[in-house]
């Protein structure tokens, strides 16, 4: 039979999901009921994913503003550097609350013009405008000031972000610099706070004479009087849950999907994956923003989700050797070279413009977009098809 539909995906409606529940029961009811609901089947390789903010509130896994200050008091005497957060009162202002409530002085050392993920603390046309270079200056909160402006507000939350962790933090100087050690200057104790770069700028810095370096991966990596932890991780991958509160990323994953697969797989008779997923791992072209704010995409995923695509670009082949080629002539012929597609097609010019990325991170990318930050209420999400290609009958 012809197939007209290609992959489809399917925001799935959960109840409201509370510290001690059983979230395994609760998604594959849900799941269940949905495609009940539809008469929709479960079938081989459809995937079936679930948000970490479900599975850490599942698991109690938060950490109070004192929990983190005494962590960070037990690992810091004096001064403390903190190298490059991210601007976002969703993933770093309690985090910076926490790390005030130390008593220690802070030095916060901010990125420009924009942090990790794109959170732009200026115009990268007014540094060039101002003859500012931002691969070798060092400017103080009174330059900042001073070339642009008192109140500078991030375009989208129409926060100052600098005014805020002064705010939060007022035992703190602000410096700005794109060179991790430019933090030296001030103290020599360390707490690294980017994601996705942090094994390297804590190896620069304990190179060029550090004397302590933690990440925010070294904080809260193990439970403080019953708080939640994550031993990988640590403060890496957190949320705001209230001023004094954060949501951890949840720990365990691995064992989670796999028991939820055993499920589906008992209820379809097929091998169904599943996956749990935290940030998207895409970039606005129009706010410059890098959604992926987490440690990674998918802390946990069954085994067939891992590796990375292996297609056919249909629009080179169609262009070069069905050339001249038309109608179901040309569609027997595409199917026919996806059908007879070598297993490892890297480096041959039938991918041309294929997307090398992880499975993982792109069906992370596709679920977060689907479910949103919002109110939908859809935590849990059904893809169908994905693994289907044009020769799939």
């Amino acid at each position: 039979m012809e197939r007209y539909f290609g992959t489809v995906v399917r925001g799935i409606r959960t109840p409201i999901v509370k510290e001690g529940d059983n979230l395994s029961d609760i998604v594959f009811d849900s799941v269940v009921k949905a495609v009940e609901s539809q008469n929709i089947k479960l079938v081989d390789k459809d995937v079936v994913a679930i948000t970490e903010s479900l599975l850490a509130r599942a698991q109690g896994n938060y950490v109070s503003t004192d929990n983190i200050a005494q962590d960070v008091r037990e690992k810091f005497d004096g001064e403390i550097g903190l190298v490059f957060p991210i601007l976002s009162r969703n993933r770093f202002s309690t985090l910076l609350r926490g790390i005030a409530k130390s008593g220690r002085k802070l030095h916060i050392l901010l990125s420009y013009p924009s942090d990790e993920v794109g959170n732009h603390l200026m115009d990268e046309k007014a540094l060039y405008d101002k003859h500012i270079n931002p691969y070798s200056d060092v400017l103080e909160e009174s330059d900042y000031r001073k070339l642009f402006g008192e109140e500078v507000k991030h375009e989208f939350t129409g926060i100052d972000y600098v005014s805020l962790y002064k705010e939060i933090a007022p035992n703190s100087e602000i410096h700005f610099s794109n060179d991790p050690k430019a933090i030296l200057k001030y103290t020599k104790d360390v707490l690294v706070c980017s994601i996705h770069t942090r094994e390297l700028v804590k190896q620069e810095l304990k190179d060029s004479g550090a004397n302590l370096v933690y990440g925010l991966d070294d904080i809260m990596n193990e439970s403080i009087d019953g708080s939640g932890y994550n031993s990988e991780y640590g403060l890496l991958g957190s949320n705001l849950s209230d001023e004094e509160t954060v949501k951890l990323f949840p720990r365990d994953a691995q064992p989670f999907v796999e028991e939820l697969q055993k499920k589906f797989n008992e209820y379809s008779g097929n091998n169904i994956e599943v996956m749990v997923y935290g940030d998207g791992a895409f970039k606005d072209p129009v706010g410059k923003i890098w959604e992926l704010a987490d440690p990674v995409v998918s802390p946990g995923h069954t085994k067939g989700l891992i590796g990375t695509p292996n297609e056919l670009k249909i629009k080179y082949i169609a262009d070069t050797e069905l050339k001249g080629l038309s109608g179901e002539e040309a569609s027997e012929a595409m199917r026919e070279k996806i059908n007879n597609k070598d297993a490892n097609l890297v480096g041959k010019n039938e991918t041309l413009g294929t997307t090398p990325r992880r499975l993982t991170d792109l069906l992370g990318s596709l679920c977060d977009l689907t479910s949103g930050s919002g109110d939908k209420g859809t935590p849990v999400i059904l893809i169908q098809g994905y693994f289907d290609n044009y020769a799939t009958k």
